[in-house]
């Protein structure tokens, strides 16, 4: 993967700058944005071999949550009212993304916001920014066309998760419009985006929990479009059942990538930079001075 040569950050926020104490002991978000930026060079300097193993391995892991979303559907004798149903699918697509953030492995779906801040910043080049993303989305995808096969393998034979369940799982996902996949998909990826630059703020493992559970659930609960949460469920279908097809998977895809790019990288990489970048020293200053 190529490097790119530290230039001098336009944000102002150098890598050697300390983070500031706060009296409440909270990171600003000046200083979040330093960490952020920090973490991504660093990914995008990776050697692709290791990104990519880590991206697979990503892939493997979001997709428990896609497995016990489908148990879910299968092993229940039904539900009290929808919004129940709704909450409890919500809760247990957590799980995988827990396994993925709580373990800093290689998810698309963050680097459409973290990955695009030292290019915003002016110290990565848009290839490094291609090169890192094609490694992570490829990789992701085979993760969780891996994942697939053991739910075609065990599902049924220990009668865990059925091709219904699935079925019902990836219709929600490849029934609408493609404009309607790209808006949810936009929401998707701005979730994800937002527990990427909350993360970086908490102080603590159980912080970190909470936020990845209250933000992601809701990508479950909708159902909102997340291109490898929802490749699992789809791919799932199709290997159990004939109702959904590869065109209905490549209409699912195209759409639900595109929204996630734009929801990670405009409505909280772009926003949360610009807000940072044009808080300058002076008004720094201004701040300490007056606290």
């Amino acid at each position: 993967m190529t490097r790119s040569d530290d230039t001098e950050p336009r944000s102002g926020v150098t890598s050697d700058r300390p983070e500031r104490e706060r009296l409440d002991d909270s990171l600003s978000y000046h200083d979040i944005l330093q960490r952020e930026i920090r973490n991504a060079l660093q990914e995008i300097r990776r050697p692709t071999p290791a990104v990519f193993i880590s991206g697979v391995s990503a892939g493997l892991n979001v997709s428990f949550g896609a497995l016990f979303m489908g148990m879910v559907l299968s092993l229940s004798n039904g539900f009290s009212s929808p919004v129940v149903a709704r909450l409890t699918l919500g809760s247990v697509s957590t799980i995988g993304f827990l396994f993925v953030i709580l373990g800093q492995t290689e998810l698309f779906t963050a680097h459409t916001t973290m990955a695009i801040l030292p290019v915003l910043d002016g110290r990565a080049s848009l290839r490094d920014l291609g090169e890192l993303w094609a490694a992570v989305y490829v990789s992701n995808l085979l993760g969780c066309a891996g994942f697939v096969v053991l739910i075609a393998m065990l599902g049924p034979t220990l009668e865990i998760a059925g091709g219904a369940a699935f079925t019902t799982l990836a219709t929600e996902l490849v029934d609408p419009a493609g404009p309607a996949i790209f808006l949810s998909a936009v929401i998707a990826g701005w979730l994800m985006g937002l527990v990427t630059w909350l993360v970086a703020g908490c102080q603590d493992t159980t912080s970190r929990v909470l936020v990845i559970i209250i933000v992601t659930a809701g990508i479950g609960f909708a159902p909102f479009h997340h291109a490898l949460l929802g490749t699992t469920e789809v791919l799932s279908a199709i290997a159990l059942g004939p109702a959904v097809t590869l065109a209905d998977f490549g209409h699912f895809l195209l759409w639900t990538t595109a929204g996630n790019v734009v929801g990670g990288a405009v409505f909280v990489a772009l926003l949360n930079y610009g807000h940072v970048a044009y808080f300058t020293e002076s008004e720094y200053s201004y701040y300490d001075e007056n606290q």
